[in-house]
This record gives structure tokens, sequence and C-alpha cells, in this order.
């Protein structure tokens, strides 16, 4: 597993605000081991930053494009982030 730290803002576009999205992103950046957070945009997308290997990273970027049940992606942005990362695991923001 590659153990270089990557971060990346994510913004995903679709039917994916009142489906959970945001919750699930935080199951699966705490099961994957990612720090950061996941927020609502007033445009009705979800945007989210992540950081950690490169591996952990794809792979949630693979979920977003997914996403829990009831949510219908239509789109997912991935841009790398030179900024600071929050420490201490992953939040949902309001």
């Amino acid at each position: 597993m590659d153990s270089k730290t990557r971060t990346v803002l994510i913004r995903v576009t679709g039917k994916v605000q009142g489906v959970f999205y945001r919750a699930s992103a935080q199951e699966q950046a705490e099961a994957l081991g990612l720090s950061g957070w996941v927020r609502n945009c007033p445009d009705g997308s979800v945007e989210a930053l992540v950081s950690g290997t490169e591996d952990q990273v794809a792979a949630f970027i693979a979920w977003c494009r997914r996403g829990p049940e009831k949510a219908q992606v239509q789109e997912v942005q991935v841009s790398d982030f030179q900024g600071a990362v929050p420490a201490g695991g992953f939040r949902i923001r309001r």
C-alpha cells in the first residue's frame, strides 16, 4: 500500500442531499481511516475534504461515485488540495 499522503477536495452532484450521503460518507471515511470532513452545499451538491494514503483516497472516491443506496450521483469532481487538513478524524460539517 502506498504510504504517501494525498489530500483531495471532492464535489458530488446529483440527488445527494436528503439521502444520508454525509452520514454514509463519514462511515466510509472512518472505515478507511481517512481524516477530513463532508458538508452539504447551498447548490444541492455535497463537498468533502479527505486526506489519507493514495489507496485510501482512491477507495473513498470510488465509493463517492456510488454513494448510499438512495443517492443518484451525477458527477464526482476531484481536485488535489494543498491546504491544511483538520486533524482528529472525519466530521460532518453543518
